[in-house]
């Protein structure tokens, strides 16, 4: 069964005010929850970046930087998109990139 690599872009980020940021969190699990035994890994916010390049490394922030990830597993890209389309991070203006992994 394939996995699909959600990442997170845009939004607002995590809230500063504690109450709001519990919110948040909660409302992450209620989805991780629902989305039951397709999560494999439920993934991590981002932080600081940089980009490597054969010019050299940059902490230069695309316009549209990943901000987190996810990665489930589901039998096709449709069923992973029908999982995330609930996901509370589009309701707060960010948005998630499914990609399928691929293995040799």
């Amino acid at each position: 069964m394939p996995k699909y690599l959600i990442t997170y872009h845009g939004g607002e980020g995590m809230p500063a005010d504690p109450e709001q940021r519990q919110q948040a969190i909660a409302a992450f699990g209620a989805w991780a929850e629902g989305v039951g035994g397709a999560m494999v890994d439920p993934g991590a916010p981002l932080g600081q970046s940089a980009t490597v390049t054969a010019a050299g490394v940059t902490a230069a922030r695309p316009s549209e930087p990943m901000s987190g990830y996810t990665v489930l597993q589901t039998d096709s890209l449709d069923d992973a998109v029908g999982l995330v389309k609930a996901h509370r991070f589009v309701t707060r203006g960010g948005s998630l990139q499914v990609s399928e992994t691929l293995n040799p």
